[in-house]
């Protein structure tokens, strides 16, 4: 059922056209000038506007212009007069729907309107679908067979039905994101989008637009609307990535779409409901930040409704091999190569490992090891060498010798640890607790000494 938007200044052909509509149970407003459908849709969006083209206070041309203005996508059916076809012909050139050429017959418009509304449910499902393949990984599954993989499988089909947030908490590279593919895959929703936002990966300033969309004009560089995650998602599922990098501000409108599933878009004050299931995962203890203020303890709790904890590769290390064999086999199919094989010993050495980079660490060995190892048999040489350099990097400064000046060992960690994070000074400076600024001054002056000694 669509809600359909009548304008006309006749009476008798507004009334006959929401009738007509009515009777096909399409849900229809009716207007009897521009200015007042205009002022509605500003407040409420409907799915269909059907206009006269010829009316006083504004013509069918201009309001057509206001609407897509205001929804560019909203399709608007044009009624006109025979007299009015150049016009209705020159309006479909500008983005309207189509025309109907008056007098018409019941059956005529309403066949007409159920076109529109099945091409804008179509848009609707077809950009959701864009950006669901745009944002989805290579489907895999939970991989494991040890006790605590199972436990997280059972706790995801527990939490699949239901609408309530889910918070999946782990280390860094330890599938967060697949549990949660796993949580929508078992759901009722698996035939909607599942969407994912990184919130670390994209700036505080655009992250508001990234989730609730915006309107033409929002900001500087906004030159048309634009759907946020949020809409998108509707009837599926978001993921929420590294959620404790969303900015409080930010919070409190995430705080407000879990409690009412209402939002507006940037630039607009028209409110939105929507049906999504919300999953946030986080490599952080946001207990813990809560009570530094550095996360909403209401949110916290809206969104640790279903906890879910992966655990780390060393504590299933029973899995490491099937893991193993996982990786190498997509990797075969991948190259188009045949699958490497796996020597005991380069298993045991796997099995031994404590994988501080968790499963995409293992995920890097496997493609190191295809591509450098060998193409028949990966050797337990070959991997306990890459990991004993692993090893040695991470223990350097635990083998610092007297005599290593502080400001050198001060900028070899910093720098390390800009790497680590990709060069996110906000990450950086939180991991070595000191602030973004001091930061940026230790950097710019390091850039100078180097400016000078070159």
């Amino acid at each position: 059922m669509a809600l359909v938007y009548v304008v006309d200044d006749n009476d008798l052909l507004r009334d006959s056209v929401r009738e007509a509509l009515v009777r096909e149970e399409h849900e229809v407003e009716t207007f009897p000038h521009p200015v007042a459908a205009l002022e509605a849709l500003e407040q409420r969006r409907c799915h269909v506007v059907v206009s006269d083209l010829k009316m006083p206070r504004m013509d069918g041309i201009t309001f057509l212009k206001e609407v897509l203005c205001l929804d560019s996508e909203m399709p608007v059916i044009l009624m006109t007069a025979f007299a009015s076809v150049t016009s209705a012909v020159e309006a479909m050139k500008l983005g309207a729907f189509d025309y109907i050429q008056k007098p018409f017959e019941a059956v005529e418009i309403a066949l007409l309107v159920d076109r529109a509304y099945q091409l804008r449910c179509l848009k609707v499902d077809n950009e959701a679908l864009r950006v669901s393949l745009a944002d989805r990984a290579p489907k895999r599954v939970l991989v494991g067979d040890s006790r605590l993989v199972r436990e997280v499988r059972q706790r995801c089909a527990q939490v699949a039905d239901s609408i309530a947030t889910v918070l999946v908490t782990g280390e860094s590279g330890t599938g967060k994101e697949l549990v949660s593919r796993e949580i929508h895959n078992l759901s009722p929703r698996a035939d909607r989008a599942f969407l994912a936002v990184n919130c670390a990966a994209i700036s505080s300033n655009l992250l508001e637009s990234e989730l609730f969309g915006h309107e033409r004009g929002a900001f500087t560089g906004a030159d048309r609307e634009r759907k946020g995650r949020f809409e998108l998602a509707d009837g599926g599922t978001l993921l929420l990535d590294e959620i404790s990098e969303m900015p409080m501000p930010l919070q409190a409108k995430l705080l407000r779409i879990l409690q009412e599933r209402q939002f507006e878009r940037v630039g607009s004050s028209v409110t939105r409901d929507v049906d999504v299931r919300v999953i946030a995962t986080t490599n952080c203890n946001l207990a813990e930040w809560v009570g530094r203020g550095k996360f909403r303890e209401d949110l916290f709790y809206r969104l640790n409704v279903l906890p879910i904890a992966v655990p780390p590769l060393r504590d299933r290390r029973d899995d490491v091999a099937m893991l193993a064999d996982h990786f190498l086999a997509q990797i075969a199919r991948r190259d188009g190569r045949k699958q490497a094989q796996v020597e005991p010993a380069a298993y045991r050495v796997l099995r031994d490992y404590h994988w501080p980079g968790n499963v995409r660490e293992l995920e890097n060995i496997c493609e190191r090891a295809t591509v450098l190892g060998g193409r028949d048999v990966i050797r337990a040489a070959t991997i306990e060498a890459w990991l004993q350099g692993e090893i040695t990097q991470q223990d350097e400064f635990r083998n610092l010798r007297p005599g290593y000046l502080i400001h050198d060992m001060e900028r070899q960690l910093i720098e390390r640890t800009l790497v680590q994070f990709n060069g996110h000074r906000e990450k950086t400076a939180r991991t070595l607790g000191i602030g973004v600024r001091t930061l940026g001054m230790k950097l710019k002056k390091w850039q100078e000494e180097a400016r000078q000694a070159g």
